[in-house]
């Protein structure tokens, strides 16, 4: 049965409007993953201790039949072509970012993934582009 999952898209380097845009179309790939909606594109100050430039972010959300490390394992493969280096500061600029924000109701807590995202609570503009979406924030515990 397809999932409904939020991924969080951002981009800091190069054409980042083009990589959100070869992100959108690679999640939109049936049978694996399908984009049912996405918010506003939104500019924002980066996060963290190392100075690079602003942020292009934008919330999607997808059906997906893929379970949580399979889409995962997708998301990685979309940046990896997208040029993302992993080899930087944590938190550095990067051409491709894709996060699993949240994935159904399920929660998970392992090495490679943890669900909902833990930095969910503390990124107002995944909050806001939950809400243009039609979804809560809120972690599943709290509701």
């Amino acid at each position: 049965m397809p999932e409904i999952a939020y991924l969080a898209l951002g981009s800091n380097l190069g054409d980042r409007a083009g990589f959100l845009a070869r992100a959108r179309e690679s999640l939109a790939s049936p049978p694996a993953t399908r984009v049912v909606a996405a918010s506003t594109v939104e500019e924002t100050a980066p996060i963290g201790p190392v100075e690079q430039p602003a942020f292009l972010n934008q919330m999607l959300c997808v059906e997906t039949s893929l379970a949580p490390h399979e889409l995962l394992a997708h998301t990685q493969r979309i940046e990896a072509a997208a040029g993302r280096d992993r080899s930087g500061p944590r938190w550095g600029p990067r051409t491709l970012d894709i996060d699993i924000v949240r994935y159904g109701e399920v929660e998970l807590s392992d090495a490679t993934l943890t669900l909902p995202h833990p930095e969910l609570p503390r990124r107002d503009f995944w909050l806001r582009g939950l809400r243009e979406l039609g979804a809560s924030g809120t972690p599943v515990a709290a509701r």
